[in-house]
C-alpha cells in the first residue's frame, strides 16, 4: 500500500516539478524586470532615504548611546536600552530568568515602590513603556512626546538600576508566566520554532525555549535575578537608542548623569559566545497529535552569523522562496516558484522562509502547515527548490526578490519605534549602524550565481534540523531529508528519469 502510494504521489508530482525546473519561459515573472535591471548594478537610493545619520557616542564607562532625529509632524519619540544578554547566557539550570527579570523590573524601584504608581506615572505622560526577551537580547522601551524624553530615561535607568524583586511581586508573576507559557503553546508558529530551536542545538542554551520550563519558573529566585542582572547587564553590553524628536547631545548628558550604577565589567558577549559557541546537530522533535487538522513542520539548515558575508545572500534567497497563504490567495501569481508550486497542488495551508541570525550561527529554512495526506508530495516539492536554488536560479528571480526585500525594510521603518529599535539592535550585533544606502548596495550586489553559490555552501551536502507536530505519520523520516541534500549535479537528469519512467 505504502509503495503504491509513492508511485501515485510522484506521478502527480515530477510532471509540476518538470514544468518548474525546464520551462524555459516564465511569462509571470517578466513583470518584475520592469522596475529593475536583471543585470546587478549600483542603483541610486538615495532620494528616497534621505534621513538624517544615526549619531553615535559612548561614555567613559562603555556604554553607548545612538540617536536619530527627523522631523515629525506628531513629535513624537522612542528611547529604550537595548542589552546583550538574552537566554543563552543564563546558567545551566536557571533557563527562564532572562525573561523573569523583563517582567520583575516593571513592579518597583526604591523610588517608584510599587508597579502601580510606575505605570499611573507612565500613564499620564500618555506614553508607552514595553519589554521584550529574545535569545540573544533583551530590551526595555519607551514611546513618549519628544519633551519626555528625559523623563522616559529616568525612568529606564531607575528600573534597571534599582529595581526591589519584592517576593509578593515574583511569586504573582511565577502565575502570570505560566499563563504566557500556556498562550503561547496554543500558537503552533512559536512551539515548533521552540522545537525547531532545540533540534538544531541539543544541550546548548540556544536550544532552550526563552521562556524556560515550568519548573524553572517555578524556582527561580530573587538572587538569581540580582546575579543575571549584576553579570549581564554591564555597561560595554548596553546600548541606550533614541529616535524621532529627540537632541543627540542632550540624550548622551542625560544618561551620563542617570545610568551610573552599572557595572563596567569589559567581558563582551563575543566572549561569552566563543567560550560556549553553538553546535548545529541537525536533528529532529517529532510531536504525533493525529487530533489536529494540520501538520505544522519547520526544515532548517545551518544559517549565518550576523556578520557574516553570507548574511546579506541568504536574506536575498529567503526572499526568492517567499510566503504564502492561502486564505491570501495569488498563488498562481506569486513570484515566488515554490509558493506557486504548493498553491497548484494544493499541498499546504502556508508557507514562510526565514532567516535566523545569530552571534555565532543561525537558522535558514522553511516553516508550513499542511493536511496530512500531503506532506509526501509538500516534502519533496521543497527539498527539491531548495536543491534548484544551488543549481538553477534565474536573474528574473532574483531581481524580483532584491526589490521585496528593499520594500519590505523599508516598509517596517514606519515611526520612531522602528527605527530606534534598528538602531539598538544593530549596534549590539555589528558594533554600528549600517546606513539604508549601504545595505542596499549590498542587497543590489547579489546576482544569481551568489545566490547559488550561497545555497551550495548553506544548502548541499549539509545537515538538515526538523521540527514537526501534529498528524505527520506521512512526513518521510529525518535521514531521507538529509539524503536530498546530497551533492548530485545530474540531479535534474534525475528527475527526468522518473518522469519517463511514469509516463
Amino acid at each position: 500500500m505504502a509503495a503504491a502510494a509513492a508511485v501515485r504521489s510522484k506521478r502527480r508530482l515530477l510532471p509540476h516539478l518538470y514544468r518548474l525546473l525546464h520551462s524555459t519561459a516564465a511569462p509571470s515573472l517578466d513583470r518584475f524586470l520592469r522596475h529593475a535591471s536583471p543585470v546587478p548594478r549600483a542603483a541610486d537610493h538615495s532620494p528616497f532615504l534621505r534621513l538624517p545619520a544615526a549619531r553615535v557616542s559612548t561614555l567613559p564607562t562603555g556604554l553607548r548611546v545612538v540617536t536619530q532625529s527627523y522631523p515629525a509632524a506628531t513629535r513624537m519619540a522612542s528611547v529604550g536600552v537595548w542589552v546583550d544578554a538574552g537566554s543563552r547566557f543564563e546558567l545551566p539550570g536557571t533557563n527562564g530568568t532572562a525573561h523573569f527579570l523583563e517582567h520583575m523590573a516593571f513592579k518597583g524601584t526604591e523610588r517608584r515602590p510599587t508597579a502601580n504608581a510606575l505605570e499611573v506615572e507612565i500613564e499620564d505622560m500618555g506614553a508607552r513603556l514595553n519589554a521584550y526577551t529574545s535569545r540573544e537580547q533583551t530590551t526595555f522601551f519607551a514611546d513618549v512626546q519628544g519633551r519626555d524624553v528625559p523623563a522616559a530615561l529616568d525612568v529606564l535607568s531607575d528600573i534597571l538600576q534599582h529595581p526591589r524583586f519584592p517576593q509578593q511581586g515574583i511569586q504573582r508573576e511565577r502565575g502570570v508566566i505560566l499563563r504566557e507559557m500556556e498562550e503561547v503553546q496554543g500558537m503552533m508558529e512559536e512551539v515548533i520554532f521552540d522545537h525547531l530551536h532545540t533540534a538544531a542545538f541539543r544541550d546548548h542554551p540556544l536550544g532552550d525555549t526563552i521562556l524556560g520550563p515550568t519548573e524553572n519558573i517555578k524556582s527561580i529566585s530573587k538572587k538569581d535575578l540580582q546575579q543575571y542582572i549584576s553579570t549581564h547587564y554591564t555597561c560595554p553590553r548596553m546600548v541606550v537608542s533614541a529616535s524621532g524628536a529627540v537632541d543627540h547631545d542632550e540624550v548622551v548628558d542625560q544618561v551620563r548623569k542617570l545610568f551610573t550604577g552599572f557595572s563596567t565589567d569589559p567581558t563582551t558577549a563575543d566572549q561569552l559566545v566563543e567560550a560556549n559557541p553553538a553546535i548545529f546537530t541537525g536533528s529532529e522533535v517529532r510531536v504525533e497529535n493525529a487530533e489536529m487538522p494540520l501538520a505544522h513542520i519547520a526544515i532548517a539548515f545551518k544559517g549565518s552569523s550576523w556578520t557574516d558575508p553570507s548574511s546579506i545572500p541568504l536574506m536575498v534567497t529567503q526572499s526568492i522562496l517567499g510566503s504564502w497563504n492561502r486564505s491570501i490567495g495569488v498563488g498562481n501569481c506569486s513570484g515566488s516558484a515554490l509558493a506557486r508550486g504548493i498553491s497548484n497542488g494544493g499541498l499546504a495551508e502556508n508557507l514562510m522562509a526565514f532567516n535566523t541570525n545569530y552571534r555565532d550561527t543561525g537558522l535558514f529554512g522553511i516553516y508550513t502547515s499542511a493536511p496530512p495526506d500531503a506532506l509526501h508530495d509538500l516534502s519533496r516539492l521543497m527539498m527539491e527548490e531548495f536543491r534548484r536554488l544551488a543549481f538553477r536560479v534565474s536573474e528574473t528571480e532574483v531581481a524580483r526578490a532584491r526589490n521585496q526585500l528593499k520594500s519590505s525594510i523599508l516598509l517596517h521603518f514606519d515611526g520612531s519605534t522602528a527605527v530606534s529599535e534598528n538602531n539598538g539592535r544593530q549596534m549590539l550585533t555589528y558594533g554600528r549602524v549600517m546606513p539604508f544606502l549601504e545595505l542596499f548596495a549590498r542587497i543590489d550586489a547579489v546576482d544569481c550565481d551568489t545566490v547559488m553559490e550561497t545555497a551550495k555552501e548553506f544548502i548541499i551536502d549539509k545537515d538538515v534540523a526538523l521540527a514537526a507536530v501534529g498528524p505527520i505519520s506521512n512526513l518521510p523520516e529525518l535521514s531521507w531529508f538529509r539524503s536530498q541534500t546530497v551533492s548530485d549535479d545530474t540531479f535534474t537528469s534525475r528527475v527526468l528519469s522518473l518522469f519517463s519512467q511514469n509516463n
